[in-house]
């Protein structure tokens, strides 16, 4: 259905069947739960940061490795279910930079991974830093950003260098 069509459907609704509707929505769908609780409440958003930052370091272990799995596809999910919730860009920064940064800890203390790893690493950092730029809030994310590079400084597959070039592309303008 095309949100024309939507549009007309509800627009036939009264208030009353459109509040019953995003009711029955809120009860049976923890997405659009999330979503109201956090739209009528925003203090609570570093909460949320914080539980998007653990589903990520879920993903990449630091504490215990052998726990990790190390799924790219999971912590990716976590960054866009909370984007979807609209936090601040500064909220969603942290979130954002969190996945390269865990991952590169990772490398860093246990060595060596795949090239594969290393690409989404990169890739991730990559975007984090884009979204930094375009938000204008690379300065306040510069320290975070640099712990990246040094953590990644001691691994292969050119991934040091690759980390270290991006990283001075955008703090070098």
């Amino acid at each position: 259905m095309s949100k024309a069509a939507l549009k007309k459907e509800l627009s036939s609704l009264t208030k009353e069947q459109l509040v019953e509707q995003i009711l029955d929505l809120y009860d049976n769908n923890k997405a659009v739960k999330e979503f109201y609780t956090f739209y009528l409440n925003p203090k609570n958003e570093k909460e949320l940061v914080d539980k998007y930052k653990k589903l990520i370091r879920k993903e990449f272990n630091v504490e215990n490795p052998m726990r990790s799995t190390e799924k790219f596809s999971v912590a990716k999910r976590a960054i866009t279910d909370f984007k979807n919730l609209q936090p601040s860009p500064e909220s969603l920064a942290d979130v954002m930079l969190y996945l390269p940064e865990s991952a590169c800890e990772l490398t860093a203390l246990y060595g060596d991974y795949s090239e594969q790893f290393y690409n989404s690493s990169y890739n991730n950092y990559k975007s984090a830093l884009e979204f930094l730029k375009k938000h204008h809030l690379l300065k306040q994310f510069q320290n975070r950003a640099m712990q990246c590079v040094e953590w990644a400084s001691s691994c292969g597959y050119g991934f040091a260098d690759d980390i270290a070039d991006i990283y001075y592309q955008y703090y070098e303008e």
